[in-house]
């Protein structure tokens, strides 16, 4: 009987991370968490699997029903791998809220499974970090996940004119539907379609849209809500916006952005939805401005309302949450990836004798405690493979240390790339 073979590919829709790979990722998450830090934000995890139920609630049509990946565990329960974190951490901070001081200020980078078709941009497995305010309704939260956000961004030094920010209101969205007279069973149908705005056609945007029981006149208002460029404007179009709490809120924020230096990056776009349920209040994108990777970076918004679900009386929350795949490819545009070389500042220690092997890995030990990454040599080798082998992995240094130098009490360190060498004198002491 024929042994079977088994495919050594990933599960399509998700990668592995080779050393190269997993450098460049380690770099993302490390200028997040720095900025978060510098915030006073704390970092905090959840498990990977939740009650299918809290994701079907208020995640969406798409991530609460047709992307998750469900299951029953052995007590009949349906369990799904998280698709996103902002249900799973409202679960969370719902059991301790009520005894924490407020405001909570967490973050965390996880890995989230979606059954999507995999794109450019969009794996079925991704990592995201996720970062809230909790308890605090004020602007002054939303400012700081707004400035929080763009100092992610500036962390990376991308050039001027690289992205900008794009910000919206469900409030505001919420009375522009009164003004065209939205039914409200009518509403998270059409929130839907305009999530979609930019990527139907007119024509099928319109047919959609009618289906919702938008009259025609409705409709072409719709589109010039859709279509406005400024905050000042829509009074001009829709006078009935005057007292609007969503408008009062936007102009407050930008007014605020300005103020603080970050006017240059901000816009009105009231295409910016969400696509999410729970949002209700300030929304908003990143979105890298470069002609071949046009797109949304990440985004964020206010969900007061999220915490209801888990029988929590409901509480101010608001957030944002950059993706692994659509944050690299930002960096790829504008070539602000750090070089993959991952063992520039590692140093080689050949075997270059069998008598040598406890004072090869005496003199490791020694290195390595005073700061060096030292790979080791395992096997005899001479010192011309040694060094073709340390040039074939680009290792930033080679340790030459023979019977030669044993001799003479020393050990050298050559660098690869200048072909510089220091001589240093040799101390192995074992209990040092």
């Amino acid at each position: 009987m024929s042994k079977k073979i088994l495919s050594n590919q990933e599960v399509k829709g998700m990668n592995d991370w080779l050393p190269e790979e997993f450098f460049i990722r380690k770099y993302i998450f490390s200028k997040w968490r720095e900025v978060c830090l510098s915030y006073g934000f704390v970092e905090y995890l959840t498990p990977i699997l939740e009650n299918a139920e809290i994701y079907k609630a208020k995640s969406g049509e798409d991530v609460g029903l047709k992307e998750l990946m469900i299951f029953k565990d052995r007590g009949d329960r349906e369990l799904a791998i998280r698709p996103e974190m902002t249900p799973s951490v409202s679960r969370m901070v719902s059991k301790i809220y009520s005894s924490s001081p407020k405001p909570i200020r967490f973050f965390s980078i996880a890995n989230f499974v979606r059954n999507e078709k995999p794109q450019r941009g969009r794996n079925r497995e991704f990592w995201q970090l996720n970062c809230d305010i909790f308890g605090d309704n004020s602007i002054l939260s939303d400012l700081e996940i707004l400035t929080l956000s763009l100092d992610i961004v500036l962390s990376f030094n991308p050039p001027k004119d690289s992205f900008v920010l794009k910000i919206n209101n469900r409030k505001l969205i919420n009375d522009v539907f009164s003004i065209l007279g939205v039914k409200k069973d009518k509403e998270v149908e059409l929130i839907r379609l305009m999530d979609k705005y930019r990527k139907l056609s007119k024509d099928d945007f319109k047919s959609l849209v009618l289906k919702c029981d938008i009259k025609e006149d409705s409709f072409n208002d719709l589109l010039k809500f859709l279509n406005s460029k400024d905050v000042s404007s829509l009074l001009s179009d829709f006078p009935e916006l005057k007292n609007s709490e969503g408008l009062k809120e936007l102009s407050d924020v930008f007014d605020r952005l300005e103020k603080i230096g970050f006017g240059e990056y901000i816009q009105f776009s009231p295409d910016v939805i969400r696509g999410f349920d729970y949002y209700d209040g300030l929304v908003f994108e990143i979105f890298d401005k470069h002609p071949d990777n046009s797109r949304a970076i990440f985004g964020g918004g206010r969900y007061n309302g999220l915490s209801e679900i888990f029988g929590s009386s409901s509480f101010p929350a608001v957030g944002i949450a950059p993706g692994d795949e659509t944050f690299k490819l930002f960096l790829e545009s504008w070539n602000l990836l750090p070089n993959k070389n991952i063992y520039n500042n590692y140093c080689y220690l050949p075997l270059l004798s069998e008598s040598l092997s406890e004072k090869v890995f005496l003199l490791a030990k020694k290195l390595r405690k005073d700061g060096f990454k030292v790979e080791q040599g395992l096997s005899v080798t001479k010192i011309g493979k040694a060094l073709e082998y340390a040039n074939k992995k680009m290792i930033g240094s080679i340790i030459v240390f023979g019977e030669d130098e044993l001799s003479q009490g020393i050990y050298k360190i050559k660098d690869m790339k200048s072909g510089d060498e220091k001589i240093i004198k040799l101390n192995l002491n074992s209990h040092e």
